[in-house]
């Protein structure tokens, strides 16, 4: 089974960019599913319903969130109506949408998601590794999923390598998000899980993690708002992954990383 898995999409560039290379990806690497994380699709600060609607019908399948999740206020009423956004499973449990899911594509395939927040330098949600433990055993491979991607949306990246040693041998992929720089650590651990510590963003590269760098570097120099922090709206890079799996097992193959215009240098699967 084949995953491919794209980081946070930031402002318009980020999603021109990803929607743009939708077609051409699945004619040539032929997912079985696409997922992308969209918290900061709109102007960098959270998603919309809209925005939501365009992703899919580009060919996402299911869009996962983080801490920005409801910066949109519609948001809030939208997510419970729509079972392909995923918002942090270690929410609050009256926070409206879910964290954790199982889908299955047209073929019968079945992709298990647990999507949870670190909490170092983070906001103080509930644990994430008890939150994953409690959800693993209704995810196993070769029973319940075909395939299991845990994302972790977090800042420190020791966090995120700890969740991928919690999971490992039981998910077939973690994956980090959040820091919106690709880490050039793709591996898969000795249990069979793949791993990176952060999948990087979809956007402007020209910038500081995607917004234009003008006010970010006033308040790091005078420490004094300016003004607005805006999505920067220059060329982007589409960054993510791509994630084989073991078909009698469940567990990884191959992780490959996946860069796509911009700045960066150019990475991208052979099929």
């Amino acid at each position: 089974m084949r995953v491919l898995y794209f980081g946070d999409v930031v402002g318009r560039a980020g999603r021109d960019a990803l929607l743009a290379a939708q077609s051409d990806l699945r004619a040539r690497l032929k997912p079985d599913f696409i997922i992308a994380n969209g918290e900061n699709a709109a102007g960098g600060f959270g998603i919309t319903g809209k925005i939501c609607e365009e992703l899919y019908a580009a060919g996402i399948d299911v869009i996962l969130l983080g801490n920005h999740a409801f910066d949109q206020r519609e948001t809030l009423g939208y997510i419970g109506g729509d079972s392909k956004l995923l918002r942090p499973h270690n929410f609050p449990k009256a926070v409206p949408g879910r964290g954790a899911a199982i889908f299955k594509n047209g073929k019968g395939k079945r992709l298990g998601i647990i999507h949870v927040m670190g909490r170092v330098f983070m906001d103080p949600l509930d644990d994430p590794f008890a939150s994953v433990a409690g959800e693993l055993p209704k995810m196993t491979l070769g029973g319940s999923v075909d395939f299991l991607l845990v994302d972790i949306h977090a800042e420190a990246t020791s966090e995120k390598m700890a969740m991928a040693h919690f999971c490992d041998g039981k998910a077939t992929a973690v994956i980090g998000t959040h820091s919106h720089i690709p880490t050039a650590d793709a591996q898969i651990l000795p249990g069979g899980t793949a791993y990176q510590t952060d999948a990087g963003m979809c956007g402007d590269y020209n910038s500081v993690i995607g917004m234009d760098p003008a006010e970010p570097m006033n308040r790091f120099v005078r420490k004094v708002p300016g003004g607005k922090f805006e999505a920067a709206l220059g060329p982007a890079t589409v960054c993510g992954v791509l994630i084989d799996s073991d078909d009698a097992t469940g567990l990884a193959r191959r992780i490959e990383p996946i860069r796509l215009g911009g700045r960066l240098k150019a990475a991208l699967p052979e099929a």
